[in-house]
């Protein structure tokens, strides 16, 4: 397995070797930087070496992003997240373009290995998806307010949000992404990890938490989440906008960043 910047497509042409590499693997927008990749450039390598492209679209939904389309031959969404919109239920999918061998071969794991949602956890997942549009544009519609508010905190020093223009990801987030740029940012902090952790300690509404998709807006220091030897930026909080009003979640950030 070779790690490589997906959202450099140069880096992933050379990472890419034909013959050899049977699968490449992303995540648009990625966490928590919430880097962009172009997913039709990225199938057009991963094709031309023999490969297929396998997507998390788990941040961006089914609503906003629909990567087969785009070229991927595999999408996966960790529906504990957006897709349950609840924080009550443990379930992943995984969708392919087409009926192949591969698929094939996912169904006959899945029966092996009995990976398959008990019916309590089915039913909960269906409720959460009868709102799944409600819910993520509300989230979407939240996280592009505070991304813009909090680009002018003179407590931060970047707001990352593929819905910025100033993002270095935001035309391709445009042309791949409808309805939104997710609800999903993250912020970075002048004061570095002691302001970062502090503000994560003061907030009265936002939940600290490592989840994300929820209805609840959940906040979290990720660098100490993830321990020693992550690559995140201790500086840095990760934000997953719920479906609390803005002007509210505003104002607990900003008396947080201030104190």
């Amino acid at each position: 397995m070779e790690l490589v910047d997906t959202s450099d497509l140069d880096a992933l042409r050379s990472a890419v070797r034909p013959g050899e590499t049977k699968l490449v693997w992303l995540e648009t927008p990625s966490n928590p930087m919430w880097s962009i990749t172009d997913i039709a450039a990225a199938a057009a390598i991963a094709h031309a070496a023999g490969a297929k492209l396998a997507v998390d679209s788990t941040c961006a939904t089914p609503l906003l992003t629909r990567p087969i389309e785009l070229g991927a031959d595999i999408v996966m969404h960790s529906a504990t997240k957006y897709l349950n919109g609840h924080s009550d239920v443990i379930a992943g999918a995984l969708a392919t373009g087409t009926e192949d061998a591969f698929w094939a071969r996912i169904r006959r794991t899945r029966g092996m290995l009995g990976q398959i949602l008990a019916p309590l956890e089915a039913y909960m997942l269906i409720r959460g998806m009868r709102t799944l549009s409600l819910r993520v544009k509300a989230a979407c519609d939240t996280a592009m307010d505070l991304a813009q508010r909090l680009s002018n905190h003179a407590a931060i020093s970047h707001v990352l949000y593929p819905g910025l223009p100033q993002h270095p990801g935001h035309d391709i987030a445009r042309r791949q992404m409808q309805g939104g740029f997710g609800g999903m940012l993250s912020i970075r902090l002048r004061g570095g990890e002691a302001a970062a952790i502090g503000a994560a300690a003061r907030v009265e509404l936002w939940k600290r938490a490592t989840s994300l998709g929820g209805v609840e807006s959940l906040i979290e220091h990720r660098g100490s989440i993830e321990g020693a030897g992550s690559p995140c930026p201790l500086d840095l909080l990760r934000l997953s906008a719920g479906i609390e009003d803005v002007e509210d979640l505003f104002r607990d950030l900003d008396q947080a960043l201030k104190r």
